[in-house]
């Protein structure tokens, strides 16, 4: 092995068990903080998007800054990568009606491009390298591109395809565990097996975020985003406060600057990365067949058009109750819509994917309506009139 050495300062933490704790925490945060502002405070998808986007570039500004890892400022720009890659798949999947399958695809591929990119230039994947602005910048868009995809992979398994939150976590976390356990016994590669448990992580803390808030009829605990987001805000400010005194995962500095591997060890490393994707890629195409197959199967005899008339039902008794000034049963219809509606989607996507997300959008901008503090029922009664429209065009 040619070793080059330069005593420099790096710019990210030493991997320990806190890593990956604050890792999964930032992740479910991710998801139940961006349905909290999106929903609970009313400010919509667009408008929680450019807002989190803003204080992502702020934070990356105060990251590139730093001439040294600084446990504060790397992981807020972690949690807002987590927030703003969750907003980023939400968009393409609500505002532009961008299948997940679709997202998922592309995703994968950018995230490829970035690992080869960074290869290419660096010779090294290693985060225990990450001292100079290039590497950084390559380091922080794996990281944006890694929620991304997590969240449509996630998405697809656990709603569009129907697991459920629960079994889609235990899933992931037992794939998680195979990768250790090739790892620790096996001679994966360490930074292959870094690589993929991180992108993991990201469906992992999304259907534990889930699984916590939705109410307890869609399969969840009924937390709700708001108690959710606050009990992880809170133990991640809890860590970063120990981490940052205790300096347990600070690396002051680093005496590898490039690793260059010999061709032996280049072949054993590109041989185990084309048999971790091709397994990958095994069981997630075999389980997406295997899974749209059954639905598909289940599906055959009922048009997407019928099924809405369900949901046009309780959308007009919201904006009745609202009529009434009854905010109690508003909210309570509400909640009625969007467990019936996701308990649906799966069956609802695989009818007629387009229509499922025209309608998808209107329908969160009548929960968003009915739920917003300072709603009213001139409001309420826009947000249902235009769902209904929407729902009343239906081919």
């Amino acid at each position: 092995m040619d070793t080059k050495t330069k005593k420099m300062m790096n710019k990210v933490p030493q991997i320990t068990v806190f890593f990956w704790v604050i890792k999964i925490l930032c992740t479910t945060v991710g998801e139940t903080f961006a349905d909290f502002i999106n929903f609970n405070i009313g400010l919509g998808l667009t408008v929680t998007t450019l807002i989190m986007g803003i204080a992502l570039i702020i934070a990356l500004i105060f990251q590139f800054k730093s001439n040294r890892y600084r446990p504060l400022i790397y992981w807020i720009t972690v949690v807002l990568l987590s927030v703003f890659g969750t907003l980023v798949t939400d968009n393409l999947t609500d505002n532009l009606s961008v299948p997940l399958e679709v997202s998922t695809i592309v995703f994968l591929i950018l995230l490829g491009l970035t690992f080869l990119l960074w290869y290419i230039s660096e010779k090294t994947l290693s985060i225990h390298s990450v001292f100079t602005l290039k590497r950084e910048i390559f380091y922080w868009l794996t990281i944006l591109f890694t929620f991304a995809l997590g969240t449509a992979v996630g998405d697809l398994y656990s709603e569009q395809l129907g697991f459920g939150y629960l079994y889609t976590g235990i899933g992931v976390t037992l794939i998680i565990a195979a990768i250790y356990i090739a790892y620790k016994y096996f001679k994966l590669n360490s930074i292959l097996a870094f690589w993929m448990a991180y992108i993991l992580t990201r469906p992992l803390g999304a259907s534990l975020g889930d699984l916590l808030s939705q109410p307890k009829t869609n399969g969840g605990l009924g937390f709700g985003t708001t108690i959710t987001s606050i009990i992880f805000l809170v133990a991640i400010l809890g860590i970063i406060i120990y981490l940052a005194t205790s300096k347990i995962d600070r690396v002051e500095s680093t005496n590898i600057a490039t690793i260059t591997i010999n061709s032996q060890q280049q072949k054993r490393v590109l041989f185990q990365t084309i048999i971790v994707l091709a397994v990958s890629l095994a069981l997630g195409v075999g389980g997406y067949t295997v899974r749209m197959h059954s639905i598909n199967q289940a599906n055959h005899k009922v048009s997407f058009k019928s099924e809405m008339k369900q949901f046009a039902t309780i959308e007009l008794a919201i904006n009745d109750a609202a009529k009434k000034q009854d905010f109690k049963l508003v909210n309570k219809k509400a909640d009625q819509l969007e467990r019936d509606w996701d308990k649906q989607e799966p069956k609802l996507r695989s009818l007629d994917s387009k229509q499922w997300t025209q309608v998808d959008v209107t329908i969160d901008g009548v929960l968003s309506a009915a739920r917003d503090s300072q709603s009213s029922t001139a409001k309420i009664a826009n947000a249902v009139k235009q769902s209904q429209d929407v729902i009343h065009s239906l081919n």
